[in-house]
This record gives C-alpha cells, sequence and structure tokens, in this order.
C-alpha cells in the first residue's frame, strides 16, 4: 500500500496474487482512485492477474481465447484511450515435467494471439504494451549466471527462440522496451531468488517486461527496475517494472 500510494502510474499490472479477490483487504481489493479488475485463477492459491487503471476501462478481456488457459489466472487485457494494456503470467516451467509442457502449450497459444492484438489494435489506431512476469530470460545480459542455467526452464533455448519471435519485427511485432532503453547493459534484473544471497549479489533474471507495439515503444522515455534498497525491504521476489511513455 505505501508502494502505492507513493506512485505517479497510470496503470499497475500484477501477476501471482495467488487470492481470491473476497480474501484481499478492501485497500488492496479496490483502492481509492483506482479502478480495478481481478482475474484469479479457478485452481485456488495458484497464478491470478490484475489490472489497476486510473480511469475506467473502455474494454476488459480475460484470458485469450484458450480453452485451457482462460481460467487459470494468467492473462488480462482492457482498452484505455489509444491503448491497450495486458497483464501476463505465462508458466513457469520445470524441465521434465507437466509444468514445462503447460508453458509450451501456453506458449503455442499465445503467440498467434499476440499477433492477432497486434493486428486488430493496428486496424483501429491503436497501440499494445504487454506487460508482466514472461518467465523467460531472453539473451544471456538478462541473467546473471547463464552458463548454469542453459538446460534449466526459462533460459531453454526453444524458450528463448519463441521470445525471440514475439519480438521479432517480421513475426509477432513487438519491443522488449526496457532493452531498448538499456541495450548494452547487464539486467536490469527483475527477479532474485529468495535462496542464499542472490539480492544482495544482484545474481537475478530479467523476465518482467514490457513488450509493446514499436509506435508506443518508441515514445518510451525512461524504463527502470524499482529494487528495494536492502534484503529486508523486499515484498515480493520480484520488484516492479516501470516504464514512462511521453504519451
Amino acid at each position: 500500500m505505501e508502494w502505492l500510494a507513493g506512485t505517479s502510474a497510470d496503470v499497475l499490472c500484477l501477476q501471482e496474487v495467488r487470492a481470491e479477490p473476497q480474501q484481499l483487504p478492501a485497500e488492496v481489493r479496490e483502492p481509492e482512485g483506482w479502478y480495478v479488475v481481478h482475474a484469479p485463477a479457478a485452481a485456488k492459491g495458484r497464478a491470478g492477474v490484475s489490472l489497476y487503471t486510473r480511469r475506467e476501462p473502455d474494454r476488459v478481456q480475460v484470458g485469450f481465447g484458450s480453452t485451457e488457459f482462460d481460467a487459470s489466472g494468467r492473462y488480462v487485457e482492457a482498452d484505455l484511450p489509444g491503448v491497450t494494456v495486458a497483464s501476463l503470467y505465462l508458466p513457469s516451467g520445470e524441465v521434465g515435467t507437466e509444468r514445462q509442457d503447460e508453458k509450451i502449450r501456453f506458449m503455442g497459444e499465445f503467440l498467434p494471439y499476440l499477433k492477432e492484438l497486434r493486428e486488430r489494435a493496428a486496424a483501429g489506431g491503436r497501440e499494445v504494451v504487454v506487460c508482466g512476469d514472461w518467465n523467460i530470460a531472453h539473451r544471456e545480459a538478462d541473467l546473471k549466471n547463464w552458463r548454469a542455467n542453459r538446460k534449466n526452464s526459462g533460459f531453454l533455448p526453444e524458450e528463448r527462440e519463441w521470445l525471440g519471435r514475439v519480438l521479432d519485427a517480421q513475426d509477432g511485432g513487438y519491443v522488449d522496451v526496457v532493452r531498448a532503453l538499456h541495450p548494452d547493459v547487464e539486467g536490469p534484473y527483475s527477479w532474485w531468488s529468495y535462496r542464499g544471497r542472490a539480492f544482495d549479489n544482484d545474481s537475478g533474471w530479467r523476465i518482467d517486461l514490457h513488450a509493446a507495439t514499436p509506435g508506443l515503444a518508441a515514445r518510451a522515455v525512461k524504463g527502470y527496475v524499482e529494487r528495494a534498497a536492502t534484503h529486508a525491504e523486499r515484498w515480493s521476489d520480484h520488484a516492479p517494472v516501470t516504464v514512462v511513455y511521453d504519451l
């Protein structure tokens, strides 16, 4: 609530909410000055995404037309003037398990939808930004210990290739906004394991992305991770990734 009270953001995208809306304190469920859409998962205690907007959306959509995933609490989008904003929680996966199979199935369904969304928005003169936990580090600069993670979910060749397609101008057509603003640096990381001293050593992953259509990406003037000052002040293993757009 302290962060929410202090932010000047127009839109807030949350992932892995886990709680049902009725389980949230009223000041979190419907904070004053915000319009809120919660999309919990049918499986209790799992996933869940939310969107907080300063003005009432013109349209809201939960899911992306998937029989398997629309009730899984992984995607919600809202139309605001001139832009569609979405909150995404892509499955995390684990090599050799059903969780990884689920992740691959999600990716297979989601890329065609992303293309359709971009094309539909363009036809209506709109931009798109899909914010959230993509659970894939695209390049070596996107995680500290990339050599040790080449066979782990989140940095598998097939996952990286898929995200590369999302960010290919001739395929998915989206732009990794923070990477475009910080092209030649390692990170900035947005997730750190709770194990060991990963946070203190900044041994993290950059898996929380703003993927935007080129017109909107070109209007990004600042992108940064709101990393807590100390380990004790963290309130998640992720940190907010904030982008300022000149609209």
